[in-house]
């Protein structure tokens, strides 16, 4: 039976659903970099894979056998995408399974800044009863902006459409959803000029890592609540701080961070910015589980399923 291994970690149902279509499953958990290059996936039609290793065209050159990888979850960026491509490696993810989970993560996250309630609740835990000094704003007539238009963008627009507000977004890459989404298109010029706030929803790339940085901060003509639930690199962390302290950005949500590990699974603490960052009272931060839940955790599986599942891969079975 074809040969498939799971690399990482993810919901048991796809591996139910692949052994029952005829697969042979296996986990290799802790397999690392060095044994895969010596040979140990060779004779592998599939993987399944979270961020624990890249898969390089190093790694791609010792895998011969390889038809497929499924990626639990939406990133690709540690996926040698064209080398898959040339080798006609067939790569599969699943942005539709936690983008629902990502669109309330974002609400969520805009309401605390906006209501304050982080604050509040430490407040009020520690003996205080300050009604004035939370007092919170709405997002009802406000201009929010969102950059990337994917499965997680516009599980973020369906949120919003609920508050009253204006929704607009940008996408270098896709136009023509403005009338079936209910959100407006907009370019970017349009959003420095009139967004009070920003959510990001962009994938790790070349062209995005490091986009927002004190440049792109500046050219906001109003002061901007930023939420970011992509990936951390986007995002220049002291760059934001600074655009804070001028009074710039009125606040910021940050699920990811620019200081986590490249396996999304662990966090450097000694960056010049971490003390700044933690301690300031305008920012709510999160460990990377916008799409994260116990729903989430299926339907990541599910989608990838019934994805491999209806490709042309049955015919391996």
């Amino acid at each position: 039976m074809p040969r498939i291994c799971f690399l990482d970690t993810v919901h048991p149902i796809l591996m139910q659903r692949l052994q029952a279509a005829g697969f042979n499953c296996e986990e290799q958990l802790t397999l690392n970099r060095q044994a895969i290059l010596e040979g140990g996936l060779a004779d592998c039609v599939g993987l399944v894979v979270r961020a624990r290793l890249t898969l390089d065209a190093e790694i791609l050159e010792v895998l011969p056998a390889l038809k497929f990888i499924a990626r639990s979850g939406a990133g690709l960026e540690n996926i040698d995408l064209l080398t898959a491509q040339s080798k006609g490696i067939l790569v599969f993810n699943s942005p539709e399974g936690n983008a629902a989970a990502v669109g309330e993560h974002a609400t969520g996250q805009l309401l605390m800044l906006f209501h304050k309630l982080r604050l509040a609740d430490a407040s009020v835990r520690s003996g205080e009863w300050n009604r004035e000094g939370h007092r919170g704003m709405e997002i009802s007539g406000k201009t929010v902006a969102i950059i990337g238009f994917g499965h997680m963008g516009r599980s973020f627009a369906s949120k919003m459409s609920g508050f009253d507000c204006r929704v607009v977004a940008y996408d270098k890459y896709v136009s023509g959803f403005g009338a079936a989404s209910g959100v407006e298109e907009w370019s970017m010029d349009q959003i420095y000029e009139e967004a009070d706030v920003v959510s990001l929803h962009l994938p790790l790339t070349n062209e995005t890592s490091g986009l927002v940085d004190a440049n792109w901060l500046k050219r906001f003509r109003r002061p901007i609540t930023l939420i970011h639930t992509a990936r951390g690199p986007i995002v220049d962390t002291e760059a934001l701080l600074d655009a804070m302290d001028r009074g710039s950005v009125l606040g910021a949500a940050l699920d990811v961070l620019e200081y986590e590990q490249r396996s999304l699974e662990g966090l450097r603490t000694d960056a010049s910015a971490w003390n700044r960052l933690t301690q300031h009272e305008r920012v709510v931060l999160s460990p990377h589980v916008a799409g994260w839940t116990v729903e989430s955790y299926f339907k990541l599986s599910d989608v990838l399923a019934d994805k491999i599942l209806s490709s042309p891969l049955k015919l391996l079975t």
